[in-house]
């Protein structure tokens, strides 16, 4: 959940989101000491009055600002790589959920489970309770089991959305006529809240995504009560 003033990402949930999370702190610091070296030489160069007017060539100083800046980029692009590929990868996932977008509310078809879907609205600022947040509750929430492996079947019924929870690092467009895939995992309980990324038109910013993240027993319970 994110807070006022909040400078950085969102507590991670997942364990791709901690993957990018560490991936973006080393990177920025690898940054921030290239920087550093570089305004150093910039304050030498304005502060001091030696100058070699006659130096035509260095060719190791060329060959070192040019394999330097090359290794960097490739290490980082490296782990980049292998989290790309995690972030795609699917491996036999426990549950399915087709989630449909709508001007201007979700639907959520439990696929494992038959004729289970739901469609949840905004709740409008006027019917919020105290400890609710505005713009971000819905009528129901999207219940669903921590530490499983959960695929999501994303997809739009008239125009373009997007479908994204920042703590789980998930942002997938919802296109009409096409189904997208994402994969989610919780590494605990809780409430984590996202909403449509793509403006969808008047109401783009009612539509809010809400899931909730229960023990594997207790989803079984909610989910036998449902049916």
């Amino acid at each position: 959940m994110p807070h006022g003033l909040q400078l950085g990402f969102q507590d991670a949930t997942s364990a791709i989101m901690e993957e990018l999370l560490h991936l973006h702190d080393h990177t920025l610091m690898i940054m921030f000491l290239i920087s550093t070296v570089v305004l150093y030489i910039i304050s030498l160069m304005l502060c001091t009055k030696l100058t070699h007017t006659n130096t035509m060539h260095a060719q190791e100083v060329e060959t070192m600002w040019t394999m330097v800046p090359a290794i960097i980029l490739i290490l980082i692009a490296l782990r980049w790589l292998r989290i790309l590929y995690m972030m795609d990868e699917v491996n036999n996932p426990l549950l399915t959920i087709k989630t449909m977008g709508h001007q201007w509310y979700w639907s959520y078809e439990y696929t494992d489970y038959e004729d289970f879907y739901f469609d949840w609205y905004m709740i409008p600022t006027s019917n919020l309770e105290p400890g609710q947040f505005r713009l971000l509750e819905e009528d129901n929430r999207t219940v669903l089991a921590m530490e499983m492996p959960i695929r999501m079947l994303i997809s739009s019924q008239d125009v373009l959305h997007s479908w994204a929870i920042p703590s789980l690092r998930i942002k997938s467009d919802a296109i009409p006529g096409r189904l997208n895939q994402a994969t989610l995992t919780s590494s605990r309980p809780g409430l984590y809240y996202g909403q449509c990324s793509e403006i969808c038109g008047s109401k783009h910013s009612f539509m809010p995504i809400v899931l909730e993240f229960f023990p594997l027993e207790h989803f079984e319970n909610w989910s036998t009560l449902m049916l």
